[in-house]
């Protein structure tokens, strides 16, 4: 039988705490409502490659977003909301399906807002015979209840740092709020996870990565980012490993907020550069070549 859950009927599960009465249908600012919205589950190919494996990652795409970033590749499902209303048991039975394909891991894609559904879901799933490595793929704008509520479901977080600046993340993602609370986010993050363990195939099974997507026009940011991580890493040395992405595509609406081209090789180098001056070579690096819209899914309900 399905664990039992609980629909927000004031909802405050993330930072915005935008009051919303779920369990009477209302929606948030996130667009989610009392039922939950699945877009996509499948195996994923191209996340790192202690995620992704030789199998890929069994990633499932959660549909709304509590961020509202203009130049989301997965708009379609996180600003425009598209995607499959299902149960918490249906989400189990993908859980388990993923796991029969040969998925290294369980990969959920902003699922803040569904987390009580999300919990109830693993909790049947594992009673199925679910024992597949949980990922946690989240723009860190995450409250520290959220986080201690995962504990003991999330092994990975797959954790974006995308902005230092106040004016930046408030007109890109409508929060100017975003450094502060992910900050605080991500350290929670990392005391929840220790520090990274992998198995004897190289696949992380525990631990953090800390991803940041390097913006065209916005290195002076970007530099401030990576001295925030570098500040993580100085204190204790090797306690996540860090991304830095390049695959930025100017998607949605990034023109209007004069970001519509990519990011040039010699902004991508001289943030690459930084990274190593500050000590965090010990991670990954994408080429230039990453930012192709192919690395973007089509949201086609497959597997839901």
């Amino acid at each position: 039988m399905p664990t039992s859950y609980t629909i927000p009927d004031h909802c405050t599960l993330c930072p915005r705490r935008c009051g919303a009465g779920r369990a009477a249908g209302r929606a948030g600012f996130c667009g989610a409502a009392g039922t939950l919205k699945v877009a996509r589950a499948a195996l994923h190919f191209w996340e790192e490659p202690c995620i992704s494996g030789t199998r890929g990652s069994g990633t499932v795409f959660f549909s709304g977003c509590a961020l509202k970033c203009c130049y989301c590749q997965n708009y379609p499902i996180s600003a425009q909301f598209f995607g499959k209303e299902i149960s918490a048991g249906r989400l189990a039975e993908i859980f388990l399906d993923l796991q029969r394909q040969g998925a290294h891991n369980i990969n959920l894609v902003t699922p803040g807002q569904w987390q009580p559904w999300i919990i109830a879901a693993l909790d049947q799933a594992r009673a199925g015979g679910l024992r597949l490595p949980i990922v946690c793929n989240t723009g860190s704008y995450e409250t520290l209840d959220s986080i201690r509520r995962w504990q003991g479901y999330v092994d990975i977080w797959l954790a974006d740092l995308k902005y230092v600046s106040s004016a930046l993340s408030a007109r890109l993602s409508s929060a100017p709020d975003y450094f502060q609370v992910a900050k605080a986010a991500i350290e929670a993050m990392m005391a929840q996870a220790g520090r990274p363990v992998f198995d004897q195939d190289g696949l992380l099974q525990k631990g953090v990565i800390l991803r940041h997507l390097a913006l065209p026009g916005q290195m002076e940011d970007s530099f401030a980012v990576l001295d925030q991580m570098a500040a993580w890493n100085d204190a204790d040395p090797g306690c996540f490993i860090p991304s830095l992405m390049s695959q930025y595509t100017p998607f949605y609406k990034a023109a209007e907020q004069g970001i519509g081209r990519r990011i040039t090789t010699y902004e991508y180098r001289r943030v690459v550069n930084y990274a190593v001056d500050k000590g965090l070579a010990a991670g990954y690096m994408q080429q230039k070549s990453s930012a192709k819209e192919e690395y973007t899914p089509d949201f086609d309900l497959t597997g839901v």
